[in-house]
């Protein structure tokens, strides 16, 4: 059915292209060739009606050429925009899996030996999943939610840790209706955690200030680490950041890395329209 309607579509442009082409032609060949006019004036000689006509026919054709024209603009936008929003739903969907693996990995091995604090530790993985589920899927949510999915991250991480890590979170939301990507903070924190606190035996911190005064939004992590027990290579986490980045924010944001004498900074800022 769709093969027939779109032959019949091609058949509709062939026919209006062959008729726009045919009558200009055909009156030039007819004023020259049989009349012999040494110059034409298109329609000039003509009744007023015929000239109507086809002044009509030509008007006509040209506001279908326009519509045409704005209706391609438009899908073609609509495209960007749909593959804009699946690579960000794609992207999404790659944040942090191989943290909810890991957990799940220490909590196996650690049900046997404390199983009151496994349950604990299982109810709060499944907050954080959840809220990675379903709220990962929304192109924004409310700035407040983000925040206590990031308590409640670090909150599981000092659950299952043995050792003393000073962590401060220091949180100034002015506006209560600002919204923000979900899961967007979460690949920094992750990160502090994984590239810091877990290779280092005491003395380890994590400081994160996040406010959003007019509409602008500052998120800024700190923390310590061991040199010697960073990766060679850099993961996707901080690639699949700058991408989301770029796709959601385009130039309304800044995102700037400092490493100095083992103390890692990260400071993004948000710019909302």
């Amino acid at each position: 059915m769709i093969s027939i309607l779109k032959r019949n579509n091609w058949f509709i442009v062939k026919t209006i292209v062959f008729i726009s082409v045919i009558i200009p032609v055909g009156i030039t060949s007819y004023e020259t060739v049989i009349l012999q006019k040494n110059s034409v004036v298109f329609l000039a000689d003509y009744p007023t009606a015929v000239g109507i006509t086809v002044a009509i026919y030509y008007a006509l054709l040209l506001i279908a050429g326009i519509i045409w024209v704005l209706m391609q603009l438009k899908s073609l936008m609509t495209l960007k925009n749909e593959k804009t929003k699946n690579e960000l739903l794609h992207l999404q969907s790659q944040v942090n899996p191989h943290f909810f693996f890991n957990m799940l990995n220490n909590l196996y091995g650690m049900v046997d030996k404390d199983a009151e604090k496994s349950k604990k530790l299982i109810l709060k993985l499944s907050d954080l999943m959840r809220y990675s589920i379903y709220e990962g899927e929304k192109s924004l949510v409310p700035l407040e939610e983000e925040v206590v999915y990031l308590k409640n991250y670090i909150e599981l991480h000092q659950m299952r840790y043995h050792k003393s890590i000073d962590i401060q979170f220091n949180s100034n939301i002015e506006d209560k209706t600002i919204k923000v990507m979900p899961l967007l903070f979460i690949t920094l924190l992750e990160n502090a955690f994984k590239h810091g606190v877990e290779n280092l035996r005491k003395d380890a911190y994590v400081h994160i200030n996040l406010t959003s005064k007019n509409k602008n939004i500052f998120f800024e992590i700190e923390n310590n680490f061991d040199e010697s027990a960073l990766p060679k290579k850099s993961g996707i986490g901080i690639k699949n950041l700058k991408r989301r980045l770029e796709l959601a924010y385009s130039k309304n944001h800044t995102l700037i890395f400092t490493n100095i004498d083992s103390i890692y900074n990260v400071q993004l800022q948000l710019q909302h329209d």
